[in-house]
């Protein structure tokens, strides 16, 4: 049994001027960011995965965990996981350390898969599908005096490139999100799927006004309406939401991810492999969403290395409750805002053609990290 024997991380920041800085109603960013986990085993393979957030506080977080890792066969890391849970449960579950968990099971998947010869879709499930089809993630929020000037700035160059749905900011107040759904929905047309997504920067009132007055245009879903764990707020709001609620994105580990599929509180779950727990707890969000008969799309923001292990994700999931008509496919975010790290990290870029991902047919996830990018925004 391949064992593990070493765990290392390596940070990766992108800076770009601050005045090219895009974001969110909660604010914006002018830096992005990547914490590669590299599992080595004695075999002389190495896998790697993505830790979700700030690259030296997962590397604290693996000085205190690696021990646990080491000489433990590859195959069992989610067992180790458990047992540090157990040990140690006063680090809790919803912080970098589950990101850490993140990153080390999807390396060690990759790891599994490249000592199997196999790709990590069919290690997980099976390959249902040879490409995944993704959404346009952008229409962000700018530095910019006419916001919606820029938000036609981005997404215009998008429109004919095949993306079924697109998905664009809102949640700075209900009147401009009427303003710029409208907007959107003139450049993408109405063949188009529109999203949006507030950040979870409002409150149940505010969202049910925002949702009032965007609800004529046909919105695809609505994205973190409220605070991640504000459970009473998603538990008023869904009930009397005019369209699908969507959220996830921000819940680490199956405790909270339970606790949401269980109360039916979002139509749609989104969870995040590079910061959920990545392919162990997303197989099991997956069972319990098919049991509940709630959708997925996983969220993803961050490298090429969380791009991929989505892409192999949602490659692996059977279309239930459909059979040959899929209504609406299982959608894997394509973010679109300036990031070398996720259109430059791999020597084989994972580019999106016609609105969809070729999943990668090598064994693990089947991609390559490209030294000399890595080099580049390696964290010094």
């Amino acid at each position: 049994m391949s064992r593990i024997r070493d765990i290392r991380i390596v940070g990766l920041d992108y800076a770009m001027p601050e005045q090219n800085a895009y974001g969110m109603a909660r604010g914006l960013t002018s830096r992005r960011g990547g914490a590669i986990v590299h599992v080595e085993t004695e075999d002389g393979v190495t896998g790697i995965g993505e830790a979700w957030g700030p690259s030296k506080v997962a590397a604290a977080y693996l000085e205190i965990v690696k021990p646990y890792f080491i000489g433990t066969p590859v195959f069992g890391q989610r067992g180790v996981q458990r047992m540090i849970f157990a040990k140690h449960y006063h680090f809790g579950t919803q912080n970098q350390l589950v990101a850490l968990f993140s990153g080390i099971d999807v390396a060690a998947h990759d790891a599994m898969g490249k000592l199997l010869k196999v790709p990590v879709c069919d290690l997980i499930g099976g390959r249902q599908r040879s490409h995944v089809p993704v959404y346009a993630s952008g229409g962000y929020f700018t530095h910019a005096a006419d916001q919606q000037a820029a938000l036609a700035r981005q997404l215009e160059p998008l429109v004919g490139k095949g993306f079924p749905a697109f998905k664009i900011k809102i949640g700075r107040n209900p009147r401009e999100d009427e303003a710029r759904v409208k907007l959107a929905k003139q450049i993408i047309g109405e063949a188009a799927i529109l999203t949006v997504d507030s950040n979870g920067n409002y409150t149940v009132d505010l969202v049910l006004e925002s949702m009032r007055r965007i609800a004529p245009y046909g919105i695809g879903w609505y994205e973190e309406p409220l605070a991640p764990q504000d459970w009473k707020g998603y538990a008023e709001l869904k009930p009397r939401a005019p369209m699908p609620v969507a959220t996830g994105e921000a819940l680490y580990e199956s405790f909270d991810m339970r606790r949401l599929i269980d109360g039916r509180l979002a139509d749609v779950v989104q969870p995040d492999l590079a910061l959920c727990g990545g392919f162990s707890v997303a197989r099991f969000v997956a069972e319990l969403c098919a049991v509940e008969h709630l959708r997925l799309s996983p969220h993803v923001w961050g490298s090429a290395v969380g791009l991929a292990a989505a892409v192999h994700w949602v490659a692996s999931l059977p279309s239930y409750p459909h059979s040959e008509n899929v209504p609406f496919p299982t959608l894997v975010e394509y973010d679109t805002g300036d990031n070398p790290l996720r259109d430059a990290l791999f020597t084989t870029p994972m580019k999106a053609v016609d609105g969809q991902i070729a999943v990668p047919n090598g064994p693990g996830l089947g991609v390559e990290l490209d030294p000399g990018i890595v080099a580049k925004y390696t964290v010094r």
